[in-house]
């Protein structure tokens, strides 16, 4: 079963209208009659009291009732009440940054943090027997264990290599798309310090004059945090998030904000869509757009993405780098904008598995406050005895695809019916045709595993209605957002269909609080029935796409995301116009990905699991060819 974010999110949006929340619906039904009213613009909060008959038109649209009329007597009261104290919390104005009075954590009951094993920590970070290339360009793909090693014995500076990736993003944003903002200044500052450090022996570690990009999500002091989105090109948010703080501290160097899909949805941001760089007529896919975009071009060491469900997953897939989604809770997110307070997670987009851990290393770990974060410890070590972990894989998602079922004519279709029934049929069985394309290489993953030496044992995801539970970030989503939606400023935004935000927080407006609450006790249920997986086996091995990256995303284990090899010139053509609604569309020429998922908080155990796969692969290490 292939399934996209977009399209989880868009049908879980659509399904949580049968069941609204009464008040809500209620409030919606009075603001429309507010709208009506001819003294609108003279008392533009006052409005109109619920009557019953909006009651009667509210409970059918909540499937409850009917009400009797004493009943709507007693409930009247009480729901216009209700309605009125919307406005008290609504004078607040309440910033993205402020969190809701509640936390989540991804542990099932019974489980423990992981503490610092007695072992000796390995990495080749640092180890280097490169020589400097004649021209500095010609590391622009080298990764962060390759660049550490020549900055820290000084056969190239900090700063050569941090003005080699700001040209090189000067350049090729003009076919890619995937800068907001230069962070010139301050790079190149940070550039020279690093170098005076190191001359000095202070060397920080391996991130140390390692030059990176931001998704422009992440707040940086003194310049704009604009989130993709139109009307907030020129926010700026007069603080450092705690992730940059933090590699600043390693001495990692900023040097560009990166673009993100309005509000961390896709690729297309108030200037464009960002484009992928193995097929530049497609799209990155996002909404972590920019970072894998700016790391598969060889603009940037690294970057830092995010995933609320698919964000880090859909861009390194389509763009051919290796993201890690962290367990939730594991890296801190103040100072990052707000989708949904119990799914968002920051994440490293880098070249390689090892390059990932060695961010992650520095950016995990509590900050006294986003207090989601658990004091959980990462420990790596690139040179484990990985042979002794039990791996199983999602058998279903290696069994061959079923052929989509095609509709048939319907009796007195008309004309125009034929003509959408035909398109949709088309659709349907070219995406078919992709999916059992690609699973060669799936397969061919199995096969390499094997080849390793790995004993893979075949087991299946819990059946839960993991589609329906995404209900609660639509949910979160549309309250982080609700001053954008209430104001109409929602219209600034560039994508306004269906699928988009816009329409989505629209809907969200309905969704009750009693489902919301019952989407996370069937949360809860699904984070014990995944977790017991990881009682069997250490690492599931599976495809990309498909109904792991909902259930996942929702029970908060990491993933780790890796090329997996490019399709050939035999590859079904892609869609003549890449729509955004499919994250993996193909075409030759394009990468293809495998995911690894772990326990919570194995996250270096994970990393270390794909750095021997990428040791055995080299897929990592290509690279597409720009002008």
């Amino acid at each position: 079963m292939t399934l996209d974010r977009r399209g989880f999110l868009a049908a879980c949006s659509r399904a949580g209208i049968a069941s609204p929340l009464l008040p809500g619906i209620l409030y919606t039904l009075a603001a429309q009659a507010q709208q009506a009213s001819p003294d609108t613009k003279e008392k533009p909060r006052d409005l109109p009291k619920i009557t019953p008959e909006m009651l009667d038109q509210a409970a059918e649209m909540a499937d409850v009732g009917p009400f009797t009329d004493a009943q709507k007597k007693m409930m009247l009261e009480g729901l216009n009440d209700q309605r009125d104290g919307y406005e008290q919390i609504r004078a607040l104005k309440l910033p993205n940054s402020v969190a809701p009075a509640y936390v989540f954590h991804p542990l099932p009951a019974g489980a423990s943090l992981p503490r610092a094993a007695a072992q000796i920590s390995a990495s080749s970070a640092g180890e280097t027997t490169l020589v400097a290339p004649a021209r500095i360009e010609d590391l622009a793909f080298a990764s962060i264990a390759e660049l550490s090693g020549l900055i820290r014995a000084r056969k190239i500076t900090a700063l050569a290599l941090t003005q080699m990736y700001l040209d090189r993003l000067k350049h090729h944003d003009a076919q890619l798309h995937f800068l907001t903002n230069l962070t010139e200044e301050r790079a190149l500052a940070q550039a020279r310090a690093a170098d005076a450090e190191i001359a000095a022996g202070k060397y920080r570690g391996p991130l140390h004059g390692i030059p990176w990009g931001a998704k422009d999500l992440l707040a940086v002091k003194g310049y704009p945090t604009t989130w993709g989105a139109g009307g907030f090109e020129h926010q700026v948010i007069d603080e450092d998030a705690t992730v940059v703080a933090r590699l600043d501290a390693a001495g990692a160097i900023l040097v560009a904000k990166l673009t993100l899909g309005a509000l961390a949805m896709g690729d297309v941001w108030y200037g464009g869509r960002t484009r992928n760089p193995w097929n530049p007529a497609q799209g990155s896919s996002g909404s972590s757009a920019g970072p894998a975009s700016a790391v598969a071009a060889g603009c940037v060491g690294f970057a830092i993405g995010s995933e609320t469900l698919g964000s880090i997953s859909s861009p390194s897939t389509r763009c051919g780098t290796t993201g890690l989604r962290p367990t939730f809770g594991f890296v801190p997110r103040t100072g990052a904008m707000a989708l949904s307070w119990t799914m968002d997670k920051l994440g490293p987009i880098a070249r390689s598995a090892e390059d990932c851990a060695l961010v992650l290393d520095a950016i995990c770990g509590p900050d006294g406050k986003d207090l989601s974060v658990a004091p959980a410890t990462f420990h790596w070590n690139a040179r484990p005895d990985w042979h002794s972990l039990r791996i199983g894989y999602l058998k279903n998602e290696f069994d061959p695809a079923e052929p989509p079922k095609l509709s048939e004519p319907s009796p007195n279709e008309t004309s125009e019916q034929k003509t959408e029934r035909e398109k949709r049929n088309a659709e349907q069985t070219a995406a078919h045709a992709r999916r059992v394309y690609d699973q060669r290489y799936d397969l061919a993953a199995i096969d390499k595993l094997r080849a390793m030496g790995v004993q893979l044992t075949p087991i299946a995801l819990p059946h839960m209605p993991y589609g329906a539970m995404t209900g609660l970030l639509g949910a979160e989503a549309a309250a982080a957002f609700d001053d954008l939606t209430r104001s109409g400023r929602d219209s600034l935004l560039t994508a306004q269909g269906p699928e988009d935000w816009p329409n989505l927080f629209r809907v969200a407006r309905f969704y009750p609080a009693i489902e919301y609450i019952q989407a996370n006790r069937a949360r809860t249920l699904a984070i014990q029935k995944v977790s017991e997986l990881f009682n069997q086996v250490d690492i599931i091995v599976t495809a990309t796409t498909g109904l792991q990256l909902v259930a996942t995303n929702l029970t908060g284990h990491p993933a780790l995301i890796v090329p997996n090899g490019f399709r050939g010139a035999d590859a079904p053509r892609p869609p003549k116009i890449d729509d955004g609604d499919s994250d993996d569309i193909g075409g030759p020429g394009t990468p293809v990905s495998l995911t690894f998922l772990a326990g919570h908080y194995q996250d270096a155990q994970l990393a270390a699991f794909g750095h021997a796969y990428q040791q055995a692969t080299e897929f990592h290490k290509q690279h597409p060819k720009l002008a």
